[in-house]
């Protein structure tokens, strides 16, 4: 008997929980166990490392995880999936190493074991947020490897001057290095996404700043973002006091004020975002 889950063991599980796949929670399940051994190989997961999978429905992602040696700690938010977890793990992977937290992923602070890696196929309507609150949250972090909605994971390993660079680009650029790795059919999902999927694979440096430093960031990021077309000196003005004000700490920084937000690295941004408080370089 296979150790991995495959289309017809996906829709018994959910007939056994009388399951159906919501999209308020994001739940497109992969029934294809070619695909979830690409995802665990190419996360480069080996044996004794601890894996934190958020999202892991029915288990299939899971059982690879597990399949490859690692230890799991994973995070869903259904109570009924949370519970029948532990139940197919010890069907397929009796000895395999498991736990599961019933939780909200946007809502924990804390994981046991300090997971090194995150591999997971995330709900598409928080994909980006609950990325970024695990970088933030957990240090322990160095590596992982995310499936997301296509024009999501673009968007989230984009450089500067790229069209689909972004507020979720600099702010995931903050936490180490992103790209994208490879796409992925809709016909290995149940039910069949209306999206592309894709990988996005990161490796964590150190971070450039402290973490008020981030806040501060983040905060001219944002503002950047949400007037995207407009100059620097007036995308800013709100937060820095006023176009005027703005074109100053932007000229310090050694930014025109004339630039866009999509022409800044996360590095940039950070130099406005010191200037304005008074931190050398």
């Amino acid at each position: 008997m296979s150790s991995l889950l495959g289309p017809a063991e996906i829709r018994d599980l959910a007939d056994l929980l009388g399951l159906q796949p919501t999209k308020k929670l994001g739940q497109n399940f992969v029934i294809d166990a070619n695909t979830v051994r690409r995802i665990v190989k190419s996360a480069g997961v080996t044996a004794g490392e601890t894996v934190v999978e958020v999202g892991p429905g029915l288990g299939s992602l899971t059982l690879g995880l597990l399949e490859a040696g690692a230890s799991v700690v994973a995070v869903e938010i259904d109570k009924r999936l949370a519970q029948q977890l532990p139940i197919t793990v010890s069907q397929l992977q009796p000895d395999a190493s498991l736990t599961v937290i019933t939780e909200d992923a946007l809502k924990v602070t804390e994981l046991p074991d300090a997971p090194t890696v995150l591999v997971a196929n995330l709900p598409y309507n928080v994909s980006v947020p609950v990325l970024l609150h695990f970088l933030e949250r957990f240090p322990s972090i160095e590596r992982g490897l995310v499936m997301v909605q296509a024009e999501v994971g673009e968007r989230v390993a984009a450089g500067p001057g790229s069209k689909v660079y972004g507020a979720p680009s600099v702010k995931a650029a903050w936490y180490g290095e992103f790209s994208t790795a490879g796409k992925v059919s809709r016909q290995v999902f149940w039910p069949v996404p209306n999206v592309d999927s894709i990988l996005v694979r990161f490796e964590r440096r150190a971070q450039p700043g402290t973490e008020g430093e981030r806040l501060a960031t983040f905060e001219l990021v944002d503002a950047a973002f949400q007037q995207r077309r407009k100059m620097l000196r007036q995308a800013l003005s709100h937060v820095l006091g006023d176009s005027a004000a703005a074109s100053a700490q932007l000229e310090a920084a050694g930014i025109a004020p004339t630039a866009r937000g999509e022409e800044l690295t996360v590095a940039e941004y950070l130099r406005v975002a010191r200037g304005g408080r008074g931190i050398l370089l």
